[in-house]
């Protein structure tokens, strides 16, 4: 017997009216509501409209629908206030089904018991708002629909927040709903501050950016949670440069910014390429006393990571590790993700095998990181491990197969995987999958078969696809092929300025100077023009970004210097730079000078005059490495005695007494 209910028989008085009411609103436990429960029925007040109210909105706080089902069902006259709490309750705990057949059954009334009752704006808004709190985002914006339609015209504040949340994740299909609820709360003068939050989300959802701005700045809100909502739809709706100058423009103007407004700033810029920029915001946000939660980290470690940016991230794992966010599986799968693409493969392992908790994210990071280096054999150990453990792989796990597959050449391990992901696993493959099989055929040659994939799969191929099928055709010089596969991309990516480069490439290298002459004067005519190259290294906790062909640097007379210094050792030692894949039909000088500013290049030098002798070095590039470069850094790696490490976009080259950790399979 509870405590409570002794006291009460110690006391010798029943529980009143008056009292029980507060006694079950201040209640801690269900056990305990239902031990006042049966006190009341004891006392014979249990069916008293205070008593019983108090006892169905108490069951409902603990979601104890059946209890409170039960006591409504006892009440001689049940109100719209209990249904509608009833109902809500079902809505709220994602019982869609329920709680349509409660609201029908309150209509109708009871068989045996009380006529039915009409809901009112208090259901129809109780509603939409727990059918927006439990995820059945079309029940809400239905519900909606239903209350107008039924004249009940008044949607309250909290009502119209939660409609607006639900039509956004619907995104684009209900944004008519958005809009027409927009008109609605013009009209009504409904402009709260966290309806206008709901509205900017929405609007950013629905990719409706222009809207976006036009509700901020018809409002006189300017909350914080209001312009985390504005940055948060900018980013993403890909409005990267506006939502820096807006949150430059909020810090200017005494806006009181939270972490949540920093990690949002942070998460927009990284989500649209602006690492250095998320990097510097990131440690401006703790200069200006914000301390970043476990929400914040996994959000800025792919920054360090896409700009080898090591000791910042190295920063983030100690800062993680005093705050105890190492138990949080999203930041220690971000942590896996950064030490392996910065190269520090064997850190990201002891991570993961530290973690308490695993879940898919984080067996794809490990599995992800071990394909980025090239180790096959490591990849496909951990992906039979995830298995043992029960661990269901999704369609990303098998992308981080099929790359480590396709990266070591294991043709026929790759076919396997690609069968047993459809018929052991259920997965479908979809055109990521396809391109990976396309590499992993083209790259042991067999163009015909990647070919014959292609033009079998069950849908139409895209971009990557016919990349796949062109890069692989640079590598064993076929032109006809290459040829198809460009035409093909030259429809579908006619801005694309690398698929026109990379055939020329390959005219080039069979010196075909007028397919070469063809293709430039096609990027002429189309305003074409190839990508910059373009190569980070971090020096001393510093992040250094050199591009190709650009002199802005400050140490650029220094870098150029030690290039050509190193040009004279290589050609003494008979290094002869590889000039095949050069873009113009030019004299071999001048392909040389080309290939002396390729931006790796640019960057181990840089590297190599600014750290002492035997420092590793890591560089990211933002395309693929080069054949030249590829020789060149491994004669420099022995000629310097450094190891170097360079992550282009296909994976990671690691340089090492004048050899690659690829073996030249690339």
């Amino acid at each position: 017997m509870s405590p409570l209910v002794q006291f009460l028989r110690h006391v010798s008085f029943p529980p009143d009216p008056y009292l029980l009411p507060t006694a079950l609103k201040s209640c801690p436990a269900l056990p305990l509501t239902r031990a006042l429960h049966a006190a009341a029925v004891a006392a014979g007040v249990a069916l008293d409209p205070f008593v019983s109210s108090s006892l169905l909105h108490t069951y409902l706080r603990f979601g104890a629908t059946a209890d409170a089902r039960a006591v409504l069902d006892g009440m001689p006259q049940k109100t719209v206030v209990g249904w509608s709490a009833l109902v809500a309750a079902h809505a709220a705990c994602g019982d869609a089904e329920g709680a349509w057949r409660l609201l029908e059954e309150m209509r109708r009334g009871t068989a045996g018991g009380s006529g039915g009752v009409e809901p009112n704006a208090i259901t129809w808004n109780g509603l939409v708002s727990g059918f927006n709190r439990s995820g059945c985002a079309r029940d809400a914006v239905v519900a909606l629909v239903r209350m107008h339609g039924e004249g009940v015209l008044r949607p309250d504040a909290t009502g119209v927040s939660s409609a607006l949340s639900a039509i956004g994740d619907l995104g684009t299909e209900a944004v008519a709903v958005g809009e027409q609820l927009h008109g609605y709360t013009v009209k009504s003068g409904c402009r709260l501050g966290f309806v206008v939050t709901a509205l900017i989300d929405m609007y950013g959802k629905c990719g409706r950016a222009d809207e976006i701005i036009r509700v901020f700045n018809e409002s006189c809100h300017m909350d914080v949670a209001t312009c985390n909502a504005l940055i948060t739809g900018l980013s993403r709706n890909a409005q990267v440069s506006e939502a820096l100058s807006l949150f430059r423009e909020f810090l200017a103007q005494g806006v009181e910014l939270d972490v949540v407004s920093w990690t949002s700033i942070v998460a927009c810029c990284v989500q649209n390429g602006k690492d250095l920029e998320a990097v510097e915001l990131f440690r401006e946000m703790q200069a200006q006393g914000i301390e970043p939660n476990s929400v914040t980290i996994p959000c800025v470690l792919p920054a360090f990571a896409n700009v080898a940016a090591l000791m910042h991230g190295r920063s983030a794992h100690c800062f993680a590790l005093r705050k105890g966010f190492l138990h949080d599986v999203y930041v220690c799968s971000a942590l896996v993700d950064m030490y392996a693409k910065c190269g520090r493969v064997r850190n990201a392992k002891r991570i993961f095998d530290a973690m308490p908790s695993r879940n898919v994210v984080s067996w794809n990071a490990m599995i992800g990181g071990y394909a980025m280096h090239g180790e096959a054999k490591n990849a496909v150990r951990l992906f039979d491990s995830m298995l043992m453990c029960k661990q269901k792989p999704n369609m990303v796990t098998f992308i981080c197969v099929l790359q480590a597959c396709s990266q070591a050449g294991l043709t026929e391990e790759g076919r396997r995987y690609f069968k047993e992901m459809q018929h052991e696993h259920g997965i479908s493959p979809r055109i990521e999958h396809y391109a990976c099989m396309v590499t992993l055929l083209g790259r042991a040659g067999k163009l015909d078969e990647a070919y014959d994939l292609i033009t079998d799969m069950p849908f139409e191929p895209d971009g990557s696809i016919w990349g796949s099928l062109l890069g692989s055709c640079r590598v064993h010089g076929n032109v006809d092929l290459a040829e198809v596969a460009a035409e093909k991309l030259f429809h579908l990516e006619p801005d694309n300025a690398g698929n026109y480069v990379l055939l020329s490439n390959i005219y080039a290298s069979k010196k075909m100077w007028g397919g070469v002459n063809r293709i430039r004067e096609m990027m002429k005519d189309m305003g074409l023009k190839k990508e910059m190259g373009c190569s980070w290294i971090e020096i001393k906790n510093k992040v250094h970004m050199l591009l190709a062909g650009d002199d802005s640097h400050p140490m650029m007379t220094a870098i150029t210097d030690k290039l050509k210094q190193l040009n004279i050792e290589m050609r003494r030692l008979g290094f002869a730079p590889s000039t095949y894949f050069v873009l113009h039909d030019v004299e071999e000088q001048e392909k040389d000078d080309i290939l002396a500013v390729h931006s790796e290049k640019l960057a181990v030098a840089l590297g190599l005059i600014s750290t002492s002798p035997g420092t590793p070095l890591r560089v990211i590039k933002n395309l693929r490495i080069c054949d030249d470069c590829h020789e060149a850094m491994k004669f420099i790696s022995c000629f310097e005695g450094r190891e170097i490490s360079v992550r282009d976009t296909n994976r990671f080259h690691h340089f090492r007494d004048g050899k690659c950790s690829c073996g030249d399979y690339w």
